[in-house]
């Protein structure tokens, strides 16, 4: 996609994504630099929040947007019907039973070529 003047930039996501960024890496090099200078990673911190605005800007003016949690979780249980797509219980996403496949032959499985045939036991 172009660039389009007239597309929404979400900024109250951004800045509340970077507050929380800004929080949880304060903690961490709070307890990194807690010897040596924690200003110096403090004012790389807040320097990196016109950077991160301003990447979003223009993200979102080139028609990028990032879904939210909810939105992929909602649209996860619509394709699958409720149902985990991965399930390998014999249904499909409507519930409806199919016959289950056998597994592909492998070495272990006696199926995967390369092997003698037994032979038959005499009594």
């Amino acid at each position: 996609m172009g660039w389009d003047s007239s597309r929404p930039v979400p900024w109250q996501r951004l800045v509340r994504e970077w507050l929380i960024y800004v929080a949880v890496m304060a903690v961490i090099l709070f307890v990194a630099f807690r010897d040596s200078g924690f200003v110096g990673a403090l004012a790389g911190l807040l320097a990196s929040g016109p950077l991160y605005l301003l990447l979003g800007y223009v993200m979102a003016k080139f028609g990028y947007q990032r879904r939210t949690l909810s939105e992929m979780r909602s649209r996860r249980a619509e394709s699958s019907g409720g149902r985990d797509p991965d399930a390998v219980d014999g249904t499909d996403a409507e519930g409806t039973s199919r016959p289950r496949r056998p597994p592909a032959p492998t070495k272990r499985t006696s199926g995967g070529g390369d092997r003698p045939r037994s032979r038959s036991r005499r009594r």
